[in-house]
């Protein structure tokens, strides 16, 4: 196994970072994680998209342009041979000094890994709790992935310690937000729905991903704020994130979710488009 770092390609026992980066003394950085199909990362050019406004936003720089690290992947792929794969990307502001405030000069640290993708035995449905962790709404912080994700690891462990294989989280109005690892949609007389991104929930993009599939399937997609009890009335839920495509919800709080054939249709959908060359 080969991992990507700093311009070089070494085995993780020498794929070391220093202790003064950034990314371990405070979470300052961003990753993104995408599937790799058929020795394609899929959808790579949006997620480097929403990378680059992420480091953006954090005044950060990213030292590879988006064909380099394209490359980068492909290279890593083909060593490692593992066409099948789920990809993270993560880029740190790097070493510095102690304290909160950056010093201009220090080169980020960029790494680059893969990982075994989803087993087989991946449960087909999930069983989804509402975790009592909350994600602030109307945060800009919500749009990008920094590597600030103790809410959502503190949310699985609680839906872990409840039997569950997914969290749902809610807003600071209340809201449904996101999942833990993912975005939310549900069914509603036929069509379905996720929430507006200003709810607190990440721009997925398996979530535009599926609503590019609604519209060339002539299903109206939607978005629409909703409040946690309204679920219970939903006619299908399901979940999506970049590991594992679209997950139908089977269970919401110990309730059963009923099977929806419009999520089978779009999750069908989604896996021919990852296998398309």
């Amino acid at each position: 196994m080969l991992v990507f770092l700093n311009g070089q390609f070494v085995p993780p026992a020498r794929a070391v970072v220093p202790v003064n980066d950034r990314g371990f003394l405070y979470g300052d950085g961003l990753f993104e994680t995408l599937r790799v199909a058929g020795g394609r990362p899929f959808r790579f050019a949006q997620y480097l998209q929403r990378l680059r406004r992420g480091a953006d936003f954090l005044k950060m720089e990213v030292p590879f342009a988006a064909r380099d690290l394209q490359e980068i992947a492909g290279r890593l792929i083909e060593q490692n041979r593992m066409p099948d794969a789920i990809l993270r990307l993560t880029v740190t502001r790097g070493p510095g000094e102690r304290g909160y405030t950056p010093k201009p000069g220090a080169p980020p640290t960029v790494v680059m890994t893969l990982h075994a993708a989803p087993a087989a035995d991946t449960p087909a449905s999930w069983r989804l709790v509402t975790s009592s962790f909350r994600v602030p709404a109307a945060d800009p912080l919500s749009s990008i992935k920094t590597l600030n994700k103790l809410p959502h690891v503190l949310a699985r462990i609680e839906a872990a310690e409840k039997g569950a294989d997914e969290a749902l989280l809610l807003n600071s109005r209340g809201e449904v937000a996101e999942t833990a690892g993912g975005n939310l949609f549900w069914v509603d007389e036929g069509r379905p729905f996720t929430v507006p991104t200003a709810c607190g929930a990440l721009p997925g993009v398996t979530r535009a991903v599926v609503l590019e599939i609604c519209q060339a399937l002539g299903v109206p997609a939607g978005e629409r704020i909703i409040k946690p009890d309204a679920l219970q009335n939903v006619t299908g839920l399901f979940t999506t994130q970049s590991a594992l495509g679209v997950v139908p919800v089977a269970r919401l709080d110990g309730r059963p979710v009923p099977p929806s054939p419009l999520t089978d249709q779009i999750a069908g959908a989604y896996r021919e488009m990852l296998a398309q060359p």
